[in-house]
């Protein structure tokens, strides 16, 4: 192949990635803000009408019912479960598995079930995962090769993210980021920017969809003392991180093994304890998303342990079988824990919800490059060198631990960690109980 040949071969393969960037970026946009405007209105039919949360057990059984009959495939000789859709797309965007088309309306189901009778849980999953599917069937029509399907998962995992939350750089990095620590495909880079931005703003330039916006009142002086005070409060939100993916993964394994994989009946034993938590917590402040507290995290104080209780309703809700994202759980435990910091540190309140934000996001997903860029769009890019330092620190000290076992270690996070590179999350753990 001749200069001539390689540049047309070039410019060919940029105006493919392009084309087939926006075509995923449309259509996961727009199943996107059907996604978000659908739960916006349960969540407020649920908040207008107490009495719902009672029939969550009931909608425990019918997100069972979907699992067990629709949502197995056999592949490579494996069965996979549709509890297990966000390790699907990663393992997609690794090229180990096949993401099916049909995983994109089964997950939107069962996120729309959980919403609507209470479970504790974010929607941003659901938008990566129909991303993927998206991006699964683009490719089955165009019938692209092994490295390009790869490329088109990541494509939807930013088309899903960005239009999620509004942060298109960030969800042109995440999907790149999401598949394995320490390694990023960056032949990825202009088909997940240019999905990512066309998904955004199909999202809210054509549909109009307004996103929850954060702000920070006041940031701290730079300083020694300061910095001091983002590490050890970094250092912090990482172990809430890793806390809360420990028990999330430990009730999902006991709760599998208890009930012998029937997720009817492991579903409505999740959604009587959430039931019987809610009447103890004598309100429903832990249920759904959360983002009145949230937001109120921001500007004033809230309960002292409200990330504690928030930890624990998500993790019996996910690790029980029920569906949605984990996102926006994981901004409440960090803000919440942040705002309870307060009072210790000395330092502005909401600049402390925001950093828990996104240090427990950086810690639980493993993505702090996305996490950073997060905060840059987020926070129009106040008190960057403290996100900067958060994000890194956390990420660092929560270990190998994640929200999703199917992540690769491409490389250990520090030389302190004796991990065998290509080794994933869920293998690290097996290790480790084997010498114990």
């Amino acid at each position: 192949m001749d200069k001539k040949q390689k540049y047309i071969h070039f410019f060919s393969l940029i105006a493919q990635w392009v084309l087939f960037g926006s075509l995923i970026g449309v259509v996961v946009g727009a199943f996107t803000t059907f996604l978000l405007t659908t739960n916006d209105f349960l969540g407020e039919v649920r908040e207008g009408t107490g009495w719902l949360i009672f029939l969550l057990p009931l909608g425990g059984i019918v997100i069972g019912y979907i699992y067990m009959n629709f949502g197995k495939v056999i592949m490579n000789h494996t069965l996979h479960d549709a509890a297990e859709l966000n390790n699907l797309i990663i393992e997609g965007a690794q090229g180990k598995k096949k993401v099916l088309s049909r995983m994109g309306p089964i997950v939107y189901l069962g996120t729309f079930i959980t919403v609507i009778f209470g479970g504790s849980t974010g929607r941003e999953g659901a938008a990566i995962q129909m991303g993927g599917s998206v991006a699964q069937a683009v490719n089955k029509f165009f019938k692209k090769n092994k490295t390009d399907t790869k490329i088109f998962v990541m494509s939807g995992i930013s088309a899903g993210f960005g239009s999620a939350f509004g942060a298109p750089i960030t969800g042109a990095v995440f999907g790149m980021e999401m598949a394995a620590l320490g390694k990023m495909k960056f032949e990825a880079l202009v088909p997940c920017l240019v999905a990512s931005f066309t998904g955004h703003y199909v999202t809210t330039s054509f549909f109009g969809f307004q996103h929850e916006s954060f702000i920070i009142q006041a940031l701290p002086e730079a300083s020694m003392v300061t910095f001091a005070k983002v590490i050890a409060a970094a250092v912090l939100f990482s172990l809430l991180s890793v806390s809360y993916c420990q028990l999330r993964h430990k009730i999902q394994t006991i709760s599998e093994k208890v009930f012998k994989k029937n997720h009817m009946k492991r579903a409505f034993v999740g959604g009587l304890i959430i039931v019987v938590l809610t009447l103890i917590a004598g309100s429903q402040d832990y249920n759904g998303r959360g983002l009145e507290m949230l937001e109120q995290s921001f500007e004033e104080e809230v309960p002292r342990f409200a990330f504690l209780a928030k930890l624990i309703f998500t993790a019996i809700t996910l690790g029980t079988g029920f569906v949605g994202g984990e996102a926006i759980p994981l901004f409440f435990m960090g803000a919440t824990l942040g705002n309870a910091l307060h009072d210790f540190m000395n330092l502005p309140l909401s600049f402390l919800a925001a950093l828990g934000m996104i240090a427990a996001f950086s810690a639980g997903t493993n993505t702090p490059i996305a996490a950073f860029l997060l905060a840059m769009e987020l926070f129009d890019g106040k008190g960057a060198e403290f996100f900067f330092v958060a994000c890194l620190v956390s990420f660092i000290f929560s270990g190998h631990h994640g929200l999703w076992p199917a992540q690769e270690i491409y490389q250990p996070k520090s030389r302190m960690y004796k991990i065998h590179e290509g080794d994933t999350i869920e293998q690290v753990e097996k290790q480790k109980k084997s010498t114990e």
